[in-house]
């Protein structure tokens, strides 16, 4: 009987797990990225990564469709035994967490910088982690109905962005590829880590309902996540300059200053206020994917108390460290390296592994 029989999660939730985790606040800063290091057809990089991401998300189903009731310490634990198997999660629970308060980091910034600026980042953490602890340590289904609550709450806000078309020049994309290839492939490795998310398919695939729809569900995550940074992105090339958007940290919320209604002035205020709600999805979903790791390490089936820990953790790391935005910038940077390894090198590797383990088993069984 699957353990996880009793946490079941639907397709939608499936989807929007996936979806939650993969748009994080690194879509505010995307357009100027994409500008900076391949000019206005780096709208073209958002179509490449996509695919890259959807064949790597493929490459892990591929995997897990063969052990169906595992997650991946189960995995571990069945592939390279009790010892070696723990050992191999450590840093990939090292991963997950600190992908987590990265994104965490990054928000806490954005309030500071926005919204109170005198307030120390600790206290500010602390006011995150009280309702990502309440989400995270009642387990997946309370926390996939909250990435599909969010989803149909927050379905409106990127029709804010057709206000500023009026005011583009369409011209801006024009030529395509008027540089070659070689500058949109510079800005890949960037593009194909805003896509980052996939990972947590290792953990919640286990308790989809319809698992023969696993496949289906995640490309239309990627897909969702595709149209949401292309949509953003060539609003951004249309309304800027290509020389004028790289002058920019976050061109979009420079360009929500530029949006008045006659009944509120700040749009782009309003619009991060709500857009952390957004965010708040990815730091759960990575979160879970950690404390349920140390829960298998320690054989606790509830997480609650870990989850307890973490953010108790990362609310004295701030405490302590008090990053800046430079200092994030060099975490992210060394992140994306790992994140490229663990979306890409590590479904490939499982899927030959695998692939040769059950040859082995069969072959000694006969």
């Amino acid at each position: 009987m699957n353990k996880y029989a009793m946490n079941r999660i639907t397709l939608m939730q499936y989807i929007f797990l996936i979806q939650g985790a993969q748009v994080g606040t690194g879509i505010l800063s995307l357009p100027r990225v994409l500008a900076e290091k391949s000019g206005t057809d780096g709208w073209v990089n958002i179509l490449i990564a996509w695919g890259i991401n959807c064949l790597a998300g493929w490459f892990i189903l591929l995997t897990l469709r063969k052990y169906p009731d595992f997650a991946l310490p189960d995995l571990f634990d069945h592939l390279f035994g009790k010892w070696i198997g723990k050992l191999l999660l450590l840093p990939l629970i090292a991963y997950y967490a600190f992908f987590a308060w990265i994104i965490m980091i990054n928000t806490t910034l954005f309030i500071k910088a926005w919204f109170l600026p005198k307030t120390p980042g600790y206290l500010v953490m602390l006011l995150l982690a009280i309702p990502g602890y309440l989400v995270v340590k009642h387990g997946l289904r309370v926390q996939a109905r909250y990435a599909e609550f969010v989803f149909y709450l927050m379905m409106w806000v990127p029709l804010i962005f057709l206000a500023t078309l009026e005011h583009g020049h369409w011209l801006h994309l024009l030529p395509v590829f008027k540089e070659g290839w070689e500058p949109i492939l510079h800005g890949l490795p960037k593009t194909v880590f805003a896509f980052a998310g996939n990972e947590v398919l290792f953990f919640i695939y286990p308790f989809l309902k319809k698992k023969q729809y696993a496949v289906h569900g995640m490309l239309i995550a990627n897909t969702m996540t595709m149209f949401l940074y292309l949509y953003v992105t060539i609003i951004c090339f249309v309304f800027y300059t290509p020389d004028g958007i790289t002058t920019l940290n976050q061109p979009v919320l420079s360009l929500l200053k530029t949006i008045e209604f006659r009944f509120v002035e700040r749009v782009d205020m309003i619009f991060l206020a709500i857009y952390l709600i957004v965010v708040s999805r990815a730091w759960n979903a990575y979160i879970y994917c950690a404390v349920f790791s140390t829960s298998f390490l320690f054989k606790r089936q509830d997480h609650s108390s870990h989850t307890f820990v973490y953010f108790v953790l990362a609310i004295v790391c701030v405490y302590f460290v008090k990053p800046t935005w430079n200092q994030t910038e060099q975490w992210m940077t060394l992140l994306g390296n790992a994140a490229i390894g663990m979306m890409y090198a590590l479904p490939v590797l499982l899927l030959i592994y695998t692939s040769s383990f059950e040859k082995y088993r069969r072959w000694k069984a006969g």
